[in-house]
C-alpha cells in the first residue's frame, strides 16, 4: 500500500513537473514594444511562433525558443501590407523583394489596371517583345497560374493580385476604342469568376492608361458586379487625377453603388498645381459616399512627386491603339506636328525628371529633366518629347514633380488611408542598376514611420502600423494577416521607431531604407539584423473567391 502510494506521487510530481516546465516554440521574441495592428495602444510583451503562425502573445514569463530574439527597444508589428506594388516582374528577376522586405513590407499587392493573366498568345508576343533588361519566359497563362509561378520560383514576400481590366479588354478586344458587343463581354466576364476563383482579390482599372480607360463606366459596372458575387473589391487609378478629379472620384462612387462592391482609389490625390485645391473637394465627395454606406477607401504613396510614363502627357488618340500604333503616327510628319501641338503638360517640363529608357545610347539623359534635354537639343519641350519617344520605342519613365506637401499630410491623416509604393521591389545591384527609378520604391513605408510619424507628427505611431496591417487586410478580405493574433500566420516586423528612415532619393533611388531590424514571412526569417537571410518563404494570399483548397 505505502509502494502503491509513493508511485502515485512521484507520477503526479513528474506530472507537475511536465505541466510546469518551460514551454518552448521555434520562434521566441521577447520585450519588445507590440502593435498588434489594430490602432490601439501598444503594450510590452513577447510573441512565440511555431511553424508558420503566431502561436502566443503576452508576458511568455519563462518560455524558450529555438531561436530567441531580444525586442527591447523595438517596434514588433504585422508585416506590412503594399496596396500598390509593381513588382510583377522585379520578382521574376530576384524574388528577394530586397526593396520592400528591408522595410517590413510582407505582401505584395500586384495587378494595377494590368495585371499578369490572363495572356492569349497574342498577348504573350507583346510581353516578350517589350521586355527590356530584364527578360524571362511565359510559362503561365491564367493570372492564377501567375502568382504560383512566382510562389513555386521562389519569393520572400507574400503575393497577391488584382485582375486588371484592361488585361480583360486586350485579351478579347486588343487596344479596339469601342463599346464590347454582347459575346465580347460574356467572355470578359467568364474571365474575370475565373481570375476570381483562382484567387484575385478583386478587379482593377487604370483608366488613363489603354485599353483599360477604354472602357465605360457601364461596361465596368457589369464586371464589378460579377467580382462582387466573390466579395472581392473594385480598385481604381481613377479617370482623371487633375482637371475633372471631381467627375473621376464620382466614376468611382457610382461604380461602388451600382455594382453594390467595396472600391478604392489608387494612389487618390490632385496632381498639378492649378488643381491642389480640388483635394478637399474629393475628400468630401468620397466621406458623403462612406456616410451613405458604401465602402469606399483610398491608398497613397509619401511622396509629392508621381512616375508613370512620359506618354501620358499626348492627346488621347496619339496613345488609343497602344504603343505600337503610336510610334506608327509618330512616324508620319502630319501627325507628329498635330500631335506635338496638342500636347498638355499638366506639370512643367523643368519637373518632369527622366528616370528610365529602353534605348541604352539614351541612358546618359537618366537624371536629367525634360527642359534640360530640350535646351542641349535646341528644341521645344513638345518636339523634344516627341522626338524622345520614337527614339526610346517606348513610353520613357519618367518622374512628375506635381503634388502638394500639405495635401500628403491631410490625406495621410484620412482614417481609410492605407499605403503603397506603386513601384516595383528591387535589389540596388546588377540589373535594377540599369535605369533610375523613383524613391519610392525604397523608401514609402520608411519615409511614413520615419518623416510623417516620427519627425512631422501627423499621426501617431498606432495609426501608422493600423494603415499598413489591420486596414488593408480588412478592405481586401484576406484571412488571418495583416494583425498580431494567436492562430494568425507569423508576418511579423521588428523596427526601430527611433531611427527608421528612407535613404532613397531622386538623385540616388537606389538606397535601401535602414532601421527594419528583423522580418518573419509565414514563421520564417527573412531579415536578420537588416540583413537578407536568402529565405524564399513567401506564399500566394487568394482572395475571398478562391475555390481550391
Amino acid at each position: 500500500m505505502k509502494d502503491s502510494r509513493s508511485l502515485f506521487f512521484i507520477l503526479m510530481s513528474l506530472l507537475f513537473m511536465a505541466c510546469t516546465s518551460p514551454k518552448t516554440y521555434d520562434v521566441l521574441i521577447k520585450n519588445g514594444q507590440i502593435y498588434n495592428g489594430s490602432g490601439e495602444k501598444s503594450f510590452r510583451g513577447d510573441i512565440a511562433i511555431n511553424a508558420d503562425t503566431v502561436a502566443a502573445i503576452g508576458q511568455l514569463n519563462g518560455a524558450k525558443g529555438n531561436l530567441e530574439i531580444d525586442a527591447t527597444g523595438l517596434a514588433v508589428a504585422p508585416g506590412f501590407i503594399n496596396m500598390l506594388s509593381w513588382a510583377n516582374v522585379s520578382l521574376i528577376e530576384d524574388g528577394r523583394s530586397q526593396g520592400d522586405i528591408r522595410q517590413g513590407v510582407t505582401l505584395d499587392v500586384l495587378g494595377e489596371g494590368h495585371s499578369m493573366g490572363p495572356l492569349n498568345d497574342a498577348m504573350k508576343k507583346e510581353m516578350k517583345a517589350g521586355q527590356q533588361d530584364i527578360t524571362y519566359d511565359i510559362p503561365w497563362t491564367t493570372l492564377g497560374e501567375y502568382l504560383e509561378f512566382l510562389e513555386k520560383k521562389g519569393v520572400s514576400t507574400n503575393v497577391a493580385s488584382f485582375v486588371g481590366n484592361g488585361t480583360l479588354r486586350q485579351y478579347v478586344m486588343g487596344y479596339e476604342n469601342r463599346v464590347p458587343n454582347e459575346s465580347e463581354m460574356d467572355t470578359m466576364k467568364y474571365l474575370v469568376n475565373q481570375a476570381m476563383e483562382e484567387g484575385a482579390v478583386g478587379m482593377s482599372t487604370s483608366l488613363i492608361y489603354v485599353p483599360s480607360g477604354h472602357a465605360q463606366t457601364k461596361e465596368i459596372i457589369e464586371l464589378a458586379q460579377e467580382v462582387a458575387k466573390h466579395n472581392g473589391m473594385y480598385v481604381s487609378h481613377i479617370r482623371s487625377e487633375e482637371g475633372d478629379l471631381l467627375d473621376a472620384v464620382q466614376e468611382l462612387i457610382t461604380i461602388s453603388r451600382e455594382a453594390k462592391i467595396s472600391a478604392e482609389i489608387y494612389h487618390f490625390k490632385a496632381s498639378g498645381n492649378a488643381n491642389w485645391h480640388l483635394l478637399d473637394s474629393a475628400i468630401q465627395l468620397v466621406e458623403d459616399a462612406r456616410t451613405e454606406g458604401l465602402p469606399i477607401t483610398t491608398d497613397m504613396y509619401m511622396y509629392n512627386a508621381s512616375s508613370t510614363g512620359l506618354n501620358v502627357v499626348l492627346p488621347a488618340w496619339a496613345k488609343e491603339g497602344g504603343h505600337d500604333a503610336t510610334m506608327k503616327l509618330i512616324a508620319q510628319p502630319d501627325q507628329r506636328k498635330k500631335m506635338m501641338a496638342e500636347i498638355d503638360f499638366h506639370v512643367p517640363p523643368e519637373k518632369i525628371l527622366l528616370v528610365g529608357f529602353r534605348n541604352k545610347e539614351l541612358r546618359n539623359l537618366i537624371g536629367k529633366t525634360l527642359a534640360e534635354v530640350a535646351e542641349e537639343r535646341q528644341k521645344s519641350p513638345n518636339e523634344t518629347l516627341v522626338d524622345l519617344i520614337y527614339e526610346d520605342d517606348s513610353r520613357i519613365q519618367v518622374v512628375y514633380f506635381s503634388m502638394s506637401e500639405d495635401n500628403i499630410k491631410k490625406k495621410l491623416a484620412l482614417p481609410y488611408m492605407s499605403i503603397c509604393s506603386d513601384a516595383g521591389s528591387y535589389t540596388n545591384e546588377g540589373v535594377f542598376l540599369e535605369q533610375s527609378t523613383h524613391p519610392r520604391a525604397y523608401g514609402s513605408f520608411a519615409r511614413l514611420l520615419g518623416h510623417y510619424v516620427r519627425e512631422e507628427r501627423v499621426i501617431p505611431l498606432e495609426e501608422a502600423i493600423y494603415k499598413l496591417t489591420t486596414l488593408p487586410a480588412t478592405n481586401l478580405k484576406i484571412k488571418k494577416r495583416g494583425a498580431l493574433q494567436t492562430g494568425f500566420y507569423a508576418d511579423v516586423v521588428l523596427f526601430d521607431p527611433e531611427t527608421v528612415t528612407d535613404n532613397a532619393t531622386f538623385a540616388k533611388p537606389h538606397q535601401y531604407a535602414t532601421g527594419v531590424q528583423h522580418v518573419f514571412v509565414n514563421g520564417t526569417q527573412v531579415l536578420q539584423n537588416g540583413e537578407h537571410t536568402g529565405a524564399f518563404p513567401g506564399r500566394v494570399v487568394r482572395g475571398p473567391g478562391w475555390t481550391g483548397n
